[in-house]
């Protein structure tokens, strides 16, 4: 990893090892409610891949797997508001338990709107396992909550283990708060 990349963060949240356990754990808990279900994991693409990846090696029941790409933020720091789906699922939903896997709920209206949409395709039902979870940004009409969340964020801009800014950082094993003057000037150009 190059050294741009680490010293472009303020500081780290969440180790490695941290990452590590928290994925544990939810993998121990979605194993034990999924128990004689047909789960299908939904991966939100492309931040929540890195998740999905560890997230699938803990689940100790048979799963299968399937990927969406949804957009709302383009290349700029603070999302669009439209909600554009890139990729589509390639099944029938029709006998699966499913279980959307999100890298980061914060604002929550993407990911409300992709609810809406894959409820209307009739699983027999469906849940929300998050990563990260950033309350204090949530959009105060969304009233959902999530089934599973590994770990509460502060209202600051975040990236690694998946997590990007304009498609970079993705890759930092850990997740850290970018430098603000990192993004500050596309929030200030939106």
């Amino acid at each position: 990893m190059t050294a741009d990349l680490k010293n472009d963060v303020d500081r780290v949240l969440f180790s490695e090892d941290e990452l590590k356990n928290t994925v544990k754990r939810l993998g121990q808990e979605i194993s034990r409610d999924y128990e004689g279900k047909n789960l299908l994991l939904v991966s939100i693409l492309k931040g929540a891949v890195v998740f999905m990846t560890d997230l699938m090696r803990e689940i100790t029941i048979p799963c299968a797997i399937d990927f969406m790409a949804v957009s709302s933020y383009g290349s700029k720091a603070k999302s669009s508001g439209a909600v554009k789906i890139i990729k589509d699922l390639d099944r029938d939903l029709a006998g699966y338990d499913l279980l959307i896997v999100e890298d980061i709920l914060d604002s929550g209206r993407t990911l409300n709107y992709v609810l809406g949409l894959l409820r209307s395709r009739n699983p027999n039902s469906i849940k929300v396992c998050t990563l990260l979870d950033k309350p204090e940004a949530r959009d105060k009409s969304i009233t959902f909550a999530t089934d599973y969340s590994g770990l509460i964020v502060p209202n600051e801009f975040i990236v690694g283990y998946g997590l990007d800014y304009d498609e970079k950082y993705r890759n930092l094993p850990y997740i850290g708060v970018l430098k603000r003057e990192i993004w500050e000037k596309d929030t200030n150009s939106v």
